[in-house]
């Protein structure tokens, strides 16, 4: 079965600057599927570029965007900050003067890692809302200004927020992290009740241990040790993986579902 309902439609992905990430493979995916694509990204620069995407020539969402065209889609690469309310409306006004429409909207940014990943007793305030505000502000921020065009509009549309299962499951210094990502599910059930009679469907995934440039913090054997450990199916999630369930939400085939939050996580939380 293929899935259908993207030719025509017009996809903006959040965070989909890094190399190896959800959102480069979401936006990737979702243009291959028929969309015409638009990814933000904070303006990351070289200085800040792993060394293997310095060794590539990357250029962030350009290149991502670079990619999008290359399969014969438009793509557009925007600079924004999730978390300000005013360049949430900038973007809005921006993609629809480009392209006229807003089908699908894909939550992927977030915090970077920093000094939120301490013991709760020592986790400072600043840090705590800097993650809180990119991670659930920033997401609200987006998915009420899209909804608000989606509805307008009165053509439905789907919003897909990227949570974790760290928004269910919990874990030692990630407080700020797994609290921001539970809020996200919450944000998605209520935002799903309200939005369904327009035709708006929202939807969260709750990616597990996946392959992105998040998890170079640690080496590649403590992973492996980590998930032979914790997860069923015993290795490390593709982000490609997640971005598969994430175009299933957006496709006409998940027609009728709304308001969920998937775990895509190798198995490792098999009861929420």
């Amino acid at each position: 079965m293929q899935l259908s309902g993207f030719e025509g439609k017009v996809a903006v992905v959040t965070g989909a600057g890094r190399m190896r990430s959800i959102g480069r493979e979401t936006a990737l995916a979702l243009a291959r599927a028929g969309c015409d694509v638009v990814v933000t990204g904070t303006g990351r620069g070289p200085d800040r570029y792993t060394e293997e995407e310095r060794a590539a020539g990357w250029r962030d969402i350009d290149s991502v965007a670079g990619e999008i065209h290359e399969l014969g889609r438009r793509a557009g690469s925007v600079i924004c900050d999730i978390s300000d309310e005013h360049a949430v409306n900038a973007l809005v006004r921006q993609v629809l003067d480009e392209y006229g429409r807003v089908d699908i909207v894909v939550n992927n940014a977030a915090a970077a890692r920093s000094g939120d990943r301490v013991p709760v007793l020592d986790l400072p305030t600043e840090a705590w809302d800097a993650v809180i505000r990119v991670n659930l502000r920033g997401t609200f921020l987006m998915s009420r200004a899209f909804a608000r065009v989606m509805s307008e509009r009165g053509a439905g549309g789907s919003i897909v927020n990227i949570s974790s299962i760290a928004g269910k499951l919990g874990g030692p210094n990630t407080a700020a992290y797994s609290a921001s990502k539970a809020g996200v599910q919450a944000l998605t059930s209520s935002m799903a009740k309200e939005l369904g009679p327009a035709g708006i469907r929202v939807n969260a995934v709750c990616p597990g241990v996946t392959g992105t440039s998040r998890l170079d913090d640690r080496s590649a054997d403590a992973w492996q040790s980590y998930v032979e450990a914790n997860l069923p199916l015993q290795r490390v999630g593709d982000a490609r993986e997640v971005a598969w369930a994430v175009v299933f939400l957006a496709s006409e085939q998940a027609a009728w579902v709304t308001g969920q939050s998937w775990n895509i996580d190798g198995g490792q939380l098999t009861v929420r």
